[in-house]
């Protein structure tokens, strides 16, 4: 399936001149996911497991941050503090999300961020081959090589920030 959707994400991808596949999650009305990105996955041949979410989160004093995690692991909160150097941190509200990223819950990509979000790199992304990431469009999501998105994610904090 190749249809074309335009966002910060595709064109630094374009830029980089990393292939991706776009892979397109049906919409009900409400714009909720119809199927799960995971069946919607499996159905296509893609490891379910190798989605990279992005969890946004605020620290009390260091602000947002977004953690990119593949896999089905949780955040580890002692861990994301003490790398944080933070007392409090917690999950970002529903309408905080597209003020600390520039895009809506269920699009939010590991890249094509604003300049000051700091972003971490849970190892769990080297782990998968081929990796899922949001897209910045709701209703798509794009599968590309994990070597080339941690190119593309050089730079940032890499480490062991989840509880598997």
């Amino acid at each position: 399936m190749t249809s074309s959707i335009h966002s910060p994400v595709t064109e630094l991808l374009v830029q980089h001149q990393v292939p991706f596949q776009v892979i397109e999650i049906p919409l009900s009305e409400d714009e909720k996911p119809i199927r799960s990105l995971e069946e919607l996955l499996s159905a296509q041949g893609l490891d379910p497991q190798s989605v990279v979410r992005s969890v946004v989160f605020k620290g009390e004093n260091s602000g947002f941050c977004l953690l990119a995690v593949a896999g089905g692991g949780r955040a580890d909160w002692a861990l994301l503090r003490a790398h944080l150097s933070e007392r409090k941190c917690r999950m970002a509200e529903y309408d905080e999300v597209p003020e600390a990223t520039g895009y809506v819950v269920g699009a939010v990509p590991p890249i094509a961020l604003p300049e000051g979000l700091r972003v971490l790199v849970d190892r769990t992304v080297a782990k998968y081959d081929k990796v899922v990431i949001g897209s910045g469009v709701l209703g798509y999501a794009l599968a590309l090589s994990s070597t080339a998105l941690l190119e593309l994610l050089a730079g940032k904090d890499q480490g062991d920030f989840i509880k598997e």
